[in-house]
């Protein structure tokens, strides 16, 4: 009777420190990317309609703006080829 190796038996190997630290770091980008125009935009927004008296008109257009913003950067991210 052959003997055989139990490949079955063995753990898979953790991914390198480097794979780890490459993702984290796109996920930073990613997530700046995402979240600096929309709430920033929204805070501004905000302020402005406690200035002018135009409540809620500045803080949705502050929402669309920072949003489509976001969209915009993350897609130039993805056609760069980081995501």
């Amino acid at each position: 009777m052959a003997t055989s190796d139990n490949d079955g038996d063995k753990k898979p190997t953790p991914p390198d420190s480097s794979t780890v630290i490459l993702l984290l770091g796109t996920i930073g980008d990613t997530t700046w990317r995402m979240f600096v125009p929309t709430v920033g935009l929204t805070l501004l927004g905000l302020w402005a309609d406690k200035q002018l008296a135009t409540t809620p008109w500045m803080t949705v257009l502050g929402v669309i703006l920072g949003s489509a913003i976001a969209i915009l950067l993350v897609r130039a991210q993805m056609k760069k080829g980081k995501l």
